[in-house]
């Protein structure tokens, strides 16, 4: 399982908080790459149960606004 900024950016309107058959069901009906659905089947099974609260779930490393020297509020 890999992500990359494109590929996480594709569940950043996903219903969260999401089961991982939620978001399988999300990403199919959105027309997500077949990408982010194999790496959504290759969650754990096990965790099914249990919903996952944002993409830094799925992706620790996923950068939020706060990640960029951008300052909006300069602009």
């Amino acid at each position: 399982m890999y992500w990359t900024l494109e590929l996480a950016s594709k569940l950043e309107d996903a219903p969260w908080p999401a089961t991982r058959e939620e978001l399988l069901d999300y990403a199919q009906r959105t027309g997500a790459p077949m990408e982010v659905i194999e790496n959504l089947r290759e969650l754990e099974v096990e965790d099914e149960g249990d919903p996952y609260e944002s993409i830094e779930d799925l992706w620790p490393d996923y950068p939020t606004k706060d990640d960029f020297f951008f300052q909006e509020d300069e602009y």
